[in-house]
């Protein structure tokens, strides 16, 4: 077990996830003792204790990083950030001398890396200015700050094409999979628990979509995305019913992308797809997350490899023109070898895009650190070398990255990556992780947010509008989710009203 005790509250996030980066399979456990007489105390498994003092003369000016991965804004005071930044490059660099291992993203913890690289491109800097700044100022490897710009160039051109005062995005949330898989941690439910309520779900649903179309019928919808869940568990009847009633509140005369998760191929067939075809979605998710059977087999997913090319082939003769695919790096009992087979069968199908995940395991899900048997540098290198197999395969295939984002509890500390043809780049995915767009978003535990810009007044008689993100959640319980369905409008009709930005 690992034991972390300090000084201040503010501080035990960023310890906490940095020490689980380098030790994520250990049980770890923190405290906050306010007249400690340390900043931070870290005492691993062997006994050896980290204590990180106060040493005010080096506290760097440089500290410019959040929790979640953006820059500091104005909450926290100067000398608290250069503190919590200084002792997080303490920590990094003693749990880099102990365990004789780096970190990719060295002392970052957020999810967004990509969002420092976008507001740096944003600011006039050049490729040449924020690399050595990222590798110097947050420890990550020279390879992850260029990466980081590479994809941040990408997102603001495709992120160019949206209406960010005016405009909107739909999110429609299915909870529903034929089986729940072994590492999901998503608020979903085996079809076969839920059969007797989907109906119900349903309704409440197109309720909740009715007001959202009425109420945001002024704005410019640019993307819509159906997720889940496996969206395709529904009948082709039931799918029909909703894609209707999408129709007929929402206009298309702004759409830019409609997607459609059909992430698992025991949930799709013809009928279906023609369902979705007829709707003009413009978008495909198949996912196999792996091509071993063997590792199907194990993460509970109840379908054989052959099926996911099938799949695959029966949406291409349909006339889908932009399928995307999604793999799993380390899932428990593969290796590089293993990512490489499942690569060449992707590859011989040619996807439009593929995202490739590594594994995180979250305290919903199944799965446990243990139930991998492997120690951290055993994941950390079999990652290192299934990502690298990856990228090579992406190029291959001519894929781009163009979007990037981190969980926490991630494997080898590393990243999820998506690649995809120049022209094939999926929106909704990068305004998830920039967040430079209003997200409606309805269905058990969806998470609307909300971009708003507020007039402040600035030296003079200027004033200069700020803008900010707002949340609100739907619960997350199936159940819940139709029984309090008015409630949930409620929540919705209380939001600000931005429309005119």
């Amino acid at each position: 077990m690992i034991q972390i005790v300090c000084k201040s509250e503010a501080y035990t996030y960023n310890v906490y996830h940095i020490v689980k980066a380098f030790f994520p399979s250990e049980e770890t456990i923190s405290k906050v003792e306010e007249k400690a007489s340390h900043y931070v105390m870290v005492r691993l498994p062997d006994q050896r204790e980290i204590v990180v003092v106060k040493e005010q003369a080096e506290i760097s000016e440089a500290g410019s990083i959040n929790e979640d991965g953006t820059s500091c804004g104005a909450v926290q005071t100067l000398e608290e950030r250069r503190i919590k930044y200084w002792i997080d490059v303490r920590l990094y660099h003693e749990l880099q001398r102990i365990t004789g291992r780096s970190l990719a993203w060295g002392i970052l913890t957020g999810v967004r890396p990509v969002k420092i690289a976008m507001e740096k491109a944003e600011a006039g800097w050049t490729k040449e200015q924020f690399v050595p700044w990222f590798q110097q100022d947050c420890l990550v490897s020279r390879e992850k700050a260029g990466l980081s710009w590479e994809i941040a160039k990408r997102e603001q051109k495709l992120l160019g094409r949206l209406d960010y005062e005016a405009g909107y995005s739909l999110y429609v949330g299915i909870p529903f999979c034929p089986t729940v898989c072994t590492y999901c941690s998503f608020s979903s439910g085996a079809l076969s628990d839920w059969a007797d309520r989907v109906e119900d779900y349903l309704t409440a649903l197109m309720k909740e979509l009715t007001f959202v179309g009425g109420r945001y019928k002024k704005r410019r919808l640019n993307t819509i995305y159906i997720g889940g869940g496996t969206p395709t568990t529904l009948t082709a009847s039931q799918l029909e019913r909703l894609l209707a009633c999408i129709d007929a509140h929402f206009s298309r005369d702004y759409l830019l992308e409609y997607t459609v998760e059909a992430g698992r191929p025991d949930s799709i067939s013809e009928d279906k797809l023609a369902v979705l075809r007829s709707h003009g979605i413009t978008r495909l998710s198949i996912n196999p997350q792996s091509m071993q059977q063997k590792t199907l087999d194990l993460i509970g997913r109840k379908h054989q490899t052959g099926e996911i090319v099938e799949a695959f082939h029966l949406a291409r003769s349909l006339g889908f023109d932009n399928i995307n695919m999604d793999l799993i790096a380390g899932l428990p009992g593969e290796n590089v070898r293993d990512m490489e087979d499942t690569l060449r069968q992707i590859c011989k199908l040619g996807p439009d895009s593929l995202t490739v995940h590594s594994l995180a395991i979250k305290r919903a899900a199944k799965m446990e650190w243990a139930d991998l048997h492997r120690d951290t540098e055993e994941i950390s290198e079999t990652l290192s070398g299934m990502i690298a197999r990856s990228e090579e395969a992406a190029s291959q295939m001519g894929l781009l990255p163009y979007y990037l984002y981190r969980q926490k509890n991630i494997a080898g500390n590393f990243e999820n990556v998506g690649y995809a043809r120049a022209d094939k780049m999926g929106i909704y995915n990068v305004l998830i992780m920039e967040e430079k767009q209003t997200i409606i978003a309805v269905g058990a535990g969806a998470s609307t947010k909300l971009i708003l810009k507020e007039p402040v007044p600035m030296p003079g008689s200027k004033k200069k509008k700020m803008t900010y993100l707002m949340r609100s959640e739907n619960v997350k319980a199936i159940d819940a989710y139709i029984d309090r369905i008015d409630e949930m409008i409620e929540r919705k009709s209380r939001l600000p009203d931005n429309e005119t930005g």
